[in-house]
């Protein structure tokens, strides 16, 4: 029997030739393990509505969303990747993180990264694109 994906979103967020990296907390699924934040798309949001919303719910910053980077299926996961800017200040907390680091992109691989979120850290440190793959 096959299970429906989940479809998740994360924010690539870029500044400074940097991007944000989110670890997840204790007592979360993946703890320990770095990701880029978002979350599930509730039924009627486009993936960019649905990042708008749970950045701000879970950093408690404003983003504009600037592209797509990648989408992929890990482990009953569908993840859409969109690029963002922050259009408010950059975050200090998160509701379902206990670290945020901006982190250069040829330093991305040294973080043990959430499954689902390997596929985009790669197309970051080698500069491709979704397209090149």
């Amino acid at each position: 029997m096959t299970h429906p994906l989940l479809d998740v979103v994360a924010a690539v967020i870029e500044r400074d030739d940097r991007v944000l990296a989110c670890r997840r907390r204790p007592g979360k699924a993946a703890a320990g393990r770095w990701e880029f934040p978002g979350g599930k798309i509730e039924a009627g949001e486009t993936a960019q509505e649905a990042l708008v919303r749970e950045i701000r719910e879970e950093l408690g910053v404003g983003i504009r969303v600037t592209g797509h980077l990648t989408t992929d299926v890990t482990d009953g996961i569908r993840l859409v990747c969109l690029r963002a800017r922050l259009v408010t200040d950059a975050p200090v907390a998160s509701t379902d993180h206990d670290a945020l680091e901006w982190v250069a992109l040829d330093g991305l691989g040294a973080r043990d990264w959430a499954d689902a979120d390997r596929p985009a850290v790669r197309l970051l440190e080698t500069g491709a694109s979704a397209a090149d793959r």
